[in-house]
């Protein structure tokens, strides 16, 4: 992959891949979620992470808190990585989103769609937000909230350090989520894969499955054992999932 960026992380960089994976990461997440991702997954895929701004090497930016400008940027930055071989967006709850709402611009300025999209442990954008009842985003509140779904270690949440470098980025990620308002369109054309874990205490089984109505082709939803951050605790059985998807893939073409 030529034309370096920061956006990207390529862990299995390939010259003869036949498909990149782009990988988005929930609220606060960074690229590392996806390191190991490659030894999983078929040998000619590509595992891109995408690394958005306020986070690993780009701690010092300053992350986005507006979707849409966040949506402009990532396609400027990708475009030349989509023009000549196949790809697949795969996002984590903010990242799901950030995945869908990226499918429907490409799809809309530059007549582009992946050949699947996977969406995890996030609702259907057409479906209730949970976060509405939220109120006010407060620092002690979103310990609470983390606690609750069990994303970050203990010992992070107790180090006021650690704390101090991170908290700002996830406030500027909660507030990109909480904020959504869906726009209708016409359902996509590609495949969506619906992803949840069965003990989300975030988003119900029910929101995960109103994906359905954001594809006009194949749509599958694939519950997992776990919390909303199954993606950890259920790796091998979720990239082994992705591992059958891909591979109806890349037997077709």
């Amino acid at each position: 992959m030529s034309k370096k960026t920061p956006w990207l992380k390529i862990f299995n960089p390939q010259s003869q891949t036949k498909l990149r994976l782009f990988c988005l990461p929930y609220c606060g997440g960074g690229t590392s979620i996806f390191r190991d991702w490659s030894n999983n997954l078929p040998a000619n895929v590509e595992v891109c992470g995408l690394r958005l701004p306020g986070r690993e090497n780009r701690i010092l930016e300053t992350p986005f808190q507006e979707l849409s400008i966040l949506i402009q940027a990532l396609e400027k930055a990708l475009l030349p990585h989509l023009q000549k071989v196949p790809f697949a967006f795969f996002g984590h709850s903010m990242g799901a989103l950030i995945a869908f709402e990226l499918t429907r611009a490409l799809r809309r300025q530059n007549n582009l769609q992946p050949v699947h999209l996977f969406v995890s442990g996030f609702r259907a954008p057409n479906s209730a937000n949970p976060m509405d009842s939220w109120g006010e985003i407060s620092p002690d509140f979103v310990l609470e909230e983390l606690r609750k779904l069990g994303g970050i270690p203990e010992r992070v949440l107790n180090n006021p350090d650690i704390l101090q470098k991170i908290l700002p980025t996830i406030y500027a990620d909660i507030h990109i989520v909480k904020t959504y308002t869906y726009k209708e369109e016409t359902p996509l054309d590609c495949p969506i894969s619906a992803l949840g874990g069965s003990e989300d205490g975030l988003f119900s089984h029910q929101s995960i499955a109103c994906w359905k109505q954001q594809t006009q082709n194949y749509f599958h939803l694939q519950m997992f054992p776990g919390d909303h951050f199954f993606l950890h605790n259920a790796q091998t059985s979720l990239l082994n999932y992705l591992s059958q998807e891909i591979k109806k893939y890349l037997s077709e073409v």
